[in-house]
C-alpha cells in the first residue's frame, strides 16, 4: 500500500507521458497484492462454507467497486483533472494503509509460516500445477474473466457508438450488469455453501455460455439492444456464479500455500483478460463480431474445463503430491 500511494502521487506530478505509464505500471503492480492477500488471508482464517461465504462476498465487493468507481470518477471530473484523481487515489491508499496497520490482524501464525527461496517456490508451483482440480479452478477462472475483459474493453464502443446509448443509458446499462454480477455473487455464495461447489460452477458457466452466445448471435445477426443488454446481463452474472465456487476449489486443499495458490488464481485471471481485450476491437470500431467470437470461446473454452473439475488428486502433506 506504501509503494501504492507513492505511485499514486507519481502519477499525478507525471511531466511526461513516459512518466506516467511506468508510475501506472508500478501502482497496478502494487494494487494486485491487494486481491491476492484477500484470498489468501480467507483461507488462513475459513473452511469448509465460511470459506466459500468469504469468497462469495470478495465477489460482491468487486461488483459493487465496479459500480461505485465509475460514478465516483464522474463526480470527481466534474471538480478536477486527472492530476486530482491520482491523488485522490493516493488519499484512498493511505485510507487502506491505515486501515491495514490498525483493523487488520496477522492472520497467518509464526508457526504456518514457510521460508525458502526461488526454488521452494518453484516446487510450490510444480505441487499446484500437478493437481488437475487446481488447475482446473484456474483456468476456468482465467477463461471466464477473459469473457470479462472483453465485455470491459467492448462494451463502450457496441453500445455507445453502434446502439446510440447516451452516456447516461451506457452507465445504466453498466450499472445493471454490474448489480447482477453482485447478486449473482453473493447468491452463489450461499448456493454453493448449501448445495455443491460443482455443481454451482456449473450453472454459473452455463449462464455465462448462454449469455456469450447470446452475444455473437446478437453481432451476426444485428438483434436490437434488449438482445445484447440481456446476453451481458447473462454472461456478466454467470461469471460471478463461477467466482467464488472456483476459488474455493483452487485454494481449500492448500492452507499451508495459500498465498502461492491464490497468486497463479489471480496470474490467469488477468494475463488471460489482457490477451482476449485486444482482440476485440481487432475489426474496427463499428464491428461486434470479434466481441461475440471472443466472448462464445472464452466461455465454451471454460465450460470445457469442468471436466478437470472433478476429483482431486491425493495430496500428501506439503511436500508435493501423492
Amino acid at each position: 500500500m506504501i509503494a501504492y500511494t507513492v505511485t499514486s502521487v507519481l502519477c499525478a506530478l507525471s511531466p511526461t507521458v513516459e512518466t506516467l505509464i511506468l508510475a501506472r505500471f508500478v501502482q497496478g503492480l502494487a494494487g494486485a497484492v491487494g486481491i491476492v492477500i484477500a484470498q489468501a488471508a480467507g483461507r488462513d482464517v475459513y473452511s469448509g462454507g465460511k470459506l466459500i461465504r468469504y469468497y462469495g462476498r470478495l465477489t460482491v465487493l468487486g461488483g459493487l467497486a465496479a459500480i461505485i468507481g465509475p460514478v465516483i470518477g464522474g463526480q470527481l471530473a466534474a471538480v478536477t483533472d486527472w492530476r486530482g484523481v491520482f491523488l485522490f487515489l493516493a488519499a484512498v491508499g493511505v485510507a487502506i494503509l491505515v486501515a491495514s496497520l490498525v483493523i487488520f490482524r496477522e492472520t497467518l501464525p509464526q508457526a504456518r509460516r514457510l521460508t525458502g527461496g526461488l526454488s521452494h517456490t518453484l516446487n510450490d508451483f510444480r505441487r499446484l500445477l500437478a493437481d488437475r482440480m487446481f488447475v482446473g479452478a484456474v483456468l476456468i477462472t482465467g477463461f471466464t474473466y477473459s469473457a470479462i475483459f472483453a465485455y470491459l474493453s467492448g462494451a463502450t464502443y457496441i453500445l455507445q457508438g453502434m446502439y446510440g446509448l447516451s452516456p447516461q443509458g451506457y452507465s445504466f446499462a453498466f450499472g445493471l450488469n454490474s448489480l447482477g454480477f453482485v447478486i449473482f455473487g453473493f447468491i452463489s455464495g450461499r448456493l454453493a455453501e448449501h448445495w455443491s461447489e460443482r455443481g454451482t460452477l456449473a450453472v454459473g458457466l452455463a449462464m455465462a455460455l448462454a449469455g456469450a452466445l447470446g452475444l455473437l448471435a446478437t453481432a451476426l445477426l444485428h438483434l436490437p439492444l434488449i438482445a445484447i443488454i440481456l446476453s451481458l446481463f447473462t454472461m456478466v452474472s454467470g461469471v460471478a456464479v463461477t467466482s467464488p465456487p472456483a476459488t474455493s476449489l483452487a485454494l481449500k486443499e492448500y492452507p499451508d500455500i495459500a498465498g502461492t495458490a491464490s497468486s497463479l488464481l489471480g496470474l490467469a485471471r488477468f494475463s488471460f483478460g489482457g490477451l482476449a481485450a485486444p482482440l476485440v476491437g481487432i475489426g474496427g470500431a463499428n464491428d461486434p463480431v470479434p466481441f461475440g467470437i471472443v466472448a462464445a470461446a472464452a466461455a465454451a473454452a471454460a465450460a470445457l474445463c469442468l471436466g478437470l473439475v472433478r476429483q482431486r488428486r491425493t495430496v500428501s502433506g506439503a511436500g508435493g503430491p501423492g
